[in-house]
């Protein structure tokens, strides 16, 4: 299935807003490449950084979920978006919200501009080496 069928296939409310945000995502983060795969037994748009998963964007019953692993791995990041964007469900490492509102375009943007600076390979290499020590 190419990402433009999973797209087709959301509720046609919603299907505008993850174009978007896919492409938002794209655009922010050139580090990515988007394949539709599964994660938590989801069906979903999975963007991988080399070496590591690093977004997911998913449509399921009850809303929209955007899991951000460098949120995740960067309390600060969690912390600053949480704030801003106070009509989102946020989780570890993943904003869950029913419509645009929640999320609006310019601060989804930051956030993805903030994310793609972010090195999760580094981040996993010298976790390594601290446990190793």
């Amino acid at each position: 299935m190419t990402i433009e069928q999973y797209i087709a296939q959301q509720e046609i409310e919603r299907q505008n807003i993850l174009s978007k945000i896919h492409f938002a995502i794209l655009n922010a983060d050139k580090t990515v490449s988007a394949q539709i795969g599964k994660m938590m037994g989801k069906e979903m748009i999975i963007y991988k950084a080399p070496g590591t998963f690093k977004y997911g964007l998913s449509s399921v019953k009850k809303y929209i979920s955007l899991h951000i692993l460098p949120i995740y791995c960067v309390p600060s990041l969690h912390s600053k978006f949480k704030e801003l964007l106070p009509k989102a469900s946020f989780q570890k490492g993943c904003i869950n919200f029913t419509s645009e509102e929640a999320i609006p375009f310019e601060i989804l943007k930051s956030l993805l501009i903030d994310c793609s600076k972010i090195d999760l390979s580094k981040i996993r290499e010298d976790y390594l080496k601290s446990k190793k020590k």
